[in-house]
């Protein structure tokens, strides 16, 4: 099993398309890079933490290469809009990859230059690449929010 965290928008919504994913076995929904030691959501939204929303996820590399995930990332949020998703903004908002090695972070740069290249978003892309440091799980009523309720479509 892998490691890979993504930060794009809502981490709601973030959480409940990457469970879809075969070869994801589980996420949890947290808080990553910024300066705060086990930050709540309330200090969170605040944005001064400097924390993003962000989905830790576990994966079988022999199912789902990190490659692909970040394919999948590119396509469910918009990574041209700094510091926010939807009606949803500020700097936790962010979207962000953060890597837990050498070669995530090379995966995601040729990824990022490749998605920046395509047609797929007419704006520049501005998702940061950053070391994965620290991830604090989220309150119990974030994880899994969606699927608790019963809804099957994100807000992505």
């Amino acid at each position: 099993m892998e490691k890979a965290t993504f930060a794009a928008g809502c981490f709601w919504g973030v959480q409940l398309d990457l469970d879809k994913v075969e070869g994801v076995r589980s996420t949890v929904v947290g808080y990553c890079g910024g300066d705060l030691e086990n930050p709540g959501y309330e200090q969170v939204c605040t944005g001064a933490t400097g924390h993003a929303e962000a989905v830790e996820i576990i994966f079988d590399p022999g199912v789902v290469t990190f490659e692909e995930l970040l394919d999948i990332f590119w396509r469910f949020h918009n990574p041209t809009t700094p510091d926010r998703q939807g009606p949803d903004y500020g700097s936790q908002y962010r979207s962000a990859i953060f890597y837990h090695s050498d070669q995530q972070k090379q995966a995601a740069e040729k990824s990022r230059a490749l998605c920046d290249a395509s047609d797929l978003w007419a704006d520049p892309v501005v998702t940061e690449i950053t070391p994965a440091g620290q991830f604090w799980p989220a309150e119990d009523y974030h994880q899994k929010y969606l699927e608790k309720r019963n809804i099957k479509i994100s807000c992505h």
